[in-house]
């Protein structure tokens, strides 16, 4: 009886310390991507997207798979001449990792802040899914 709760408290201590390194890993990677965004560079920003990965703008259509990720994200930042994304607040678990954020843009001689929320679906280090909450109006009266 002893050597099975000694396997099993083993076990739980080892798949706790993996699921913590996990969440911090997975929450670094999201940090990482972030703070490339001010970096307007499409073909970095869809090198953190698994090769079938979904971007989903939640006010548009979802866009799938790493050319159209591409395409999508360049269409929207061939306008912007600087932006740069504070992380409000960041929380994880397991494979997910929800991050609240101000994106500060500027495009020429309009600026927005806009208020987002990102949750994204880890799979292997990488955005699986990525799900985009935010006031499209806000967005488009700015740069309008």
């Amino acid at each position: 009886m002893k050597k099975i709760l000694l396997v099993l408290l083993l076990s739980i201590m080892l798949f706790g310390k993996n699921y913590l390194m996990a969440n911090e890993s997975n929450e670094n990677v999201i940090r990482d991507f972030i703070i490339s965004w001010s970096n307007l560079d499409a073909d970095e920003l869809v090198e953190y997207f698994a090769d079938d990965g979904v971007y989903h703008n939640m006010p548009m259509e979802p866009v799938a798979g790493k050319e159209n990720i591409r395409q999508f994200i360049n269409g929207f930042i061939q306008s912007w001449t600087n932006t740069t994304w504070d992380i409000l607040s960041i929380t994880s678990k397991g494979d997910i990792v929800i991050a609240e954020r101000l994106d500060r843009t500027i495009a020429g001689e309009k600026k927005v802040n806009l208020p987002c929320v990102g949750v994204f679906e880890m799979e292997n280090g990488k955005i699986k899914i990525w799900r985009d909450y935010f006031d499209i109006n806000t967005y488009s009266e700015a740069m309008n």
